[in-house]
């Protein structure tokens, strides 16, 4: 046999390892992946939180608009994050699908976990009689110069939101171990290592049943109902967290 034969025959045997190669490889990646929709990850099992307060009491917001939040808002994103995580695991087996599509599942699935847990802590924060008080009324004067100063400028915020949407949130940084007011244009904005204290909701859900375009009264009443009780448990909280 000539040295030409032998190259091609080599040539020849290398595609074909190589062909069979590809074929394995494409054969591994339509190979579906289990779909464990059993698993913490993929389970859709969050439980709607009832309000720890009676709705008829809170000054300046109505029954009916806290209700309406409560019922509506909150409980449709819990329930929303509980059909996509099993639908997650479906298009994760399904190796055929676009990535783009597992993109805009995934993406969901964050706007609906920033809404759930925005809103459990903007409600149970609301139910006290707004005295500020305790541990992080001391941290917020420590940071701002001013329990006055911090106010000024949370309410500046939230009302910077008021034509639109998005959320007002009290956060202690783990990582700069620091209080700051942040500035959430939706549920997915937030600061990195920031742990939410305190969150106002001014999407016009919130308060339009009760006071249209007039953010800034929404804002005095929310003020006023304050539980900063509720606020200086999570600020406790953060500070175990960030010293663990």
């Amino acid at each position: 046999m000539t040295i030409d034969n032998l190259s091609r025959r080599s040539a020849i045997a290398t595609l074909g390892i190589g062909a069979a190669a590809m074929t394995i490889n494409e054969a591994s990646a339509r190979t579906p992946v289990a779909a464990p929709s059993t698993v913490p990850a993929f389970a859709g099992n969050h439980q709607i939180k009832p309000l720890k307060f009676d709705p008829a009491r809170l000054e300046g917001l109505s029954e009916r608009l806290i209700t309406s939040h409560h019922e509506n808002n909150y409980a449709g994103s819990v329930k929303t994050l509980n059909a996509l995580r099993p639908r997650l695991a479906a298009a994760l087996a399904d190796t055929e699908a676009p990535p783009a599509i597992y993109g805009g599942l995934k993406r969901e699935e964050l706007h609906r976990t920033g809404s759930v847990v925005l809103h459990e802590i903007y409600f149970d924060g609301l139910g006290g009689d707004g005295r500020a008080a305790g541990s992080v009324r001391d941290a917020i004067d420590a940071a701002f110069g001013s329990f006055a100063t911090w106010e000024a400028e949370f309410r500046r915020t939230g009302m910077s939101l008021a034509g639109g949407s998005g959320w007002t949130i009290l956060a202690y940084n783990v990582h700069t171990r620091s209080l700051n007011n942040h500035w959430a244009w939706d549920h997915m904005h937030g600061a990195a290592a920031g742990i939410p204290l305190l969150a106002l909701d001014m999407y016009e859900h919130s308060f339009h049943m009760d006071y249209g375009t007039q953010a800034a009264r929404y804002i005095d009443a929310w003020f006023k109902n304050l539980d900063w009780e509720a606020t200086d448990r999570r600020y406790a909280q953060a500070i175990a967290t960030a010293s663990a």
